[in-house]
């Protein structure tokens, strides 16, 4: 597998990227679904990468600055069809990495508090992540579970 960077240009990211959305809002209540659209993927304080095994696409990620010390992890999927392979983790030690390389001291994420996100919240506690108050623009909502790390 190789995870690259990606102009969020090609048609087959984009799709990847719309079914990720619709998936998030359809399982979140209205108002507490945070998924990034393609505009705000393509922001300047927004690094995207997307995953490939052979030709197919089978994840991304991505990191939003918050401020210079402080990035958020946002738009983690893989492909349904290959879940339970390890291409999460990947992504995230990917992540992870690439956040230190840039000089951020910590890393933050929102995901859902309910049973359709804990398994990505176990992968964010194995790697360290622990819960945290709303941070950034975020507001207290119990359909969310912040988390946070030192990096």
């Amino acid at each position: 597998m190789r995870i690259e960077p990606d102009d969020l240009r090609g048609t087959t990211i984009v799709a990847f990227l719309e079914d990720h959305v619709a998936q998030l809002r359809a399982v979140t209540p209205p108002g507490s679904s945070h998924a990034l659209d393609l505009d705000g993927l393509r922001s300047p304080d927004v690094r995207f990468w997307s995953a490939h095994d052979d030709a197919e696409l089978v994840g991304c990620c991505a990191l939003k600055a918050l401020t210079p010390l402080h990035v958020e992890l946002k738009s983690m999927r893989t492909a349904a069809h290959r879940t339970r392979e390890g291409i999460a983790q990947r992504l995230l030690v990917h992540l992870l990495d690439e956040a230190r390389a840039a000089g951020f001291s910590r890393i933050s994420l929102e995901t859902g508090s309910f049973d359709f996100f804990a398994p990505a919240r176990m992968l964010y506690a194995r790697h360290g992540f622990v819960e945290c108050e709303p941070f950034g623009d975020y507001a207290a909502d119990p359909q969310s579970t912040f988390m946070t790390r030192e990096l």
